[in-house]
């Protein structure tokens, strides 16, 4: 496609035509012309706000895109309502590809129950690959936000699901040719079958309602990152037991082949949550099928001590995430 916004004939072909999911609180919406998108919002209701890019990956970059805000939403206990995306596309990228991207983008949005409201799509070559902007906008009752913030020492701290998900089903696609010199097809495609648990919508609705204090999903930098940030925010330190981080036999071996470290891979559809009982809050979601941990506890002070055994070692502050080293 050419330089430059997108023809309007291709906005409404590839882009309006692919976004049919809607609101009721959404008062303006995704259209030509439109700059701004409105939301409606009861008196005793806050609006919470999100924004992240996807520039890791271009296979399911729709989809991540959704994914990674509507999670941020959902660890501030706030129900996702609606999106406004920033696509910037480099030359070499076709319309086909474009309302591709955008079905997926409304695949994830149709399962996550919000809207498209609005935003720009332009070709530029400032990118030499897709990049998807995603600006996400929730809602929560007043008294209800809960924050990275709110681990307090004492309390145990929680992972859901399993850690480097994410970074594994990136990899699992994007060196499938690689992987394939070393594993077999049925082990890539359970690898790539990962992206099934990306969403953490089900454990935010229900660590919420158990009364957590604090949540955080796992993102770029690993649960390395995420302990990191939580404490950090909350001013506390940590103890995690390292063997009770809970990680897939598929992750473990495909960092292995790439030489990078799965506690510091990227991890969204992982959450890391605090609680006063996180052993009561683990067993609410376990019967809802979720699988879920007790991996430590936040403690005072600033030491945050990662220990196996008798071996202990200092928590660092965050690093690049390790995807890139295998996909750059």
């Amino acid at each position: 496609m050419k330089i430059g916004k997108i023809p309007e004939a291709v906005l409404k072909r590839s882009v309006f035509n692919q976004i049919n999911n809607r609101r009721p609180e959404i008062l303006l919406g995704a259209s030509v012309g439109e700059d701004c998108a409105a939301i409606s919002v009861e008196p005793d209701e806050m609006l919470v706000m999100s924004a992240d890019p996807v520039t890791g990956t271009v296979q399911d970059i729709g989809a991540l895109s959704v994914q990674i805000t509507v999670n941020d939403l959902a660890s501030a206990g706030a129900e996702p309502v609606g999106i406004m995306l920033t696509v910037l596309l480099p030359e070499s990228v076709s319309e086909k590809k474009l309302a591709l991207m955008m079905r997926q983008v409304e695949d994830a949005c149709e399962k996550a129950n919000i809207q498209v409201m609005g935003g720009h799509t332009e070709v530029t070559r400032a990118v030499n690959q897709p990049v998807i902007s995603v600006a996400g906008i929730g809602k929560v009752r007043k008294g209800k936000l809960i924050s990275t913030a709110g681990a307090r020492p004492g309390m145990d701290i929680i992972i859901t699901k399993w850690i480097g998900i994410e970074g594994t089903a990136i990899l699992a696609k994007e060196k499938e040719t690689e992987l394939l010199t070393h594993f077999t097809q049925a082990f890539i495609d359970r690898a790539k079958g990962f992206d099934q648990w990306l969403s953490v919508l089900p454990e935010a609705r229900i660590a919420a309602a158990g009364g957590v204090s604090a949540m955080h999903d796992v993102t770029e930098g690993g649960i390395y990152g995420a302990l990191w940030e939580m404490a950090e925010a909350s001013g506390t330190g940590l103890e995690i037991d390292l063997k009770k981080i809970p990680v897939k036999q598929e992750t473990i071996e495909i960092c292995e082949f790439f030489d990078i470290n799965p506690y510091e891979l990227i991890s969204s559809g992982s959450m890391l949550m605090a609680a006063s009982d996180g052993n009561r809050i683990v067993r609410e979601l376990e019967k809802q099928g979720i699988h879920a941990v007790v991996a430590g506890r936040a403690t005072k002070g600033n030491d945050r001590i990662l220990y196996t055994n008798s071996e202990q070692r200092f928590l660092e502050p965050p690093k690049t995430d390790e995807l890139y080293k295998a996909v750059l």
